[in-house]
């Protein structure tokens, strides 16, 4: 469960970062995850709820936005979401992107989805 891993290193930098405020208490974190992470939303929701406790962020609100998988193809120009493997009966949570060229087949730079990042941390700062 790397999830915990990340969450924790989230955590670290996020409680770094408010060093430099004067706050007094943290309504939400926003944080952007690639779908290439691999990283489960309910795992991460969880493991915040357990390392932040004790911190600032007790009680703070975990906001997950997704980032889609968008690749650029150097053979055709292609630029746009990868296929995802048919494997008939599947959920969202469980697809297998194709790196690979949805129009020509040629090897692919991945422009997006691999992000896992703080987009934003919803504070309140002292007078």
């Amino acid at each position: 469960m790397h999830e915990v891993s990340v969450t924790s290193d989230l955590v670290r930098a996020i409680l770094g970062e408010l060093e430099k405020y004067n706050v007094v208490s943290v309504h939400a974190v926003t944080i952007i995850i690639g779908q290439l992470t691999n990283l489960g939303k309910e795992q991460m929701q969880f493991a915040y709820e357990v390392v932040t406790r004790g911190t600032i962020l007790e009680g703070s609100v975990l906001n997950i936005e997704d980032e889609e998988i968008e690749l650029e193809c150097k053979n055709c120009d292609y630029v746009g979401p990868a296929k995802n493997l048919d494997m008939g009966e599947y959920t969202e949570e469980h697809l297998i992107p194709i790196l690979a060229c949805p129009e020509c087949g040629g090897p692919v730079t991945v422009i997006k989805g691999q992000t896992c990042c703080v987009k934003n941390i919803d504070i309140e700062e002292a007078e």
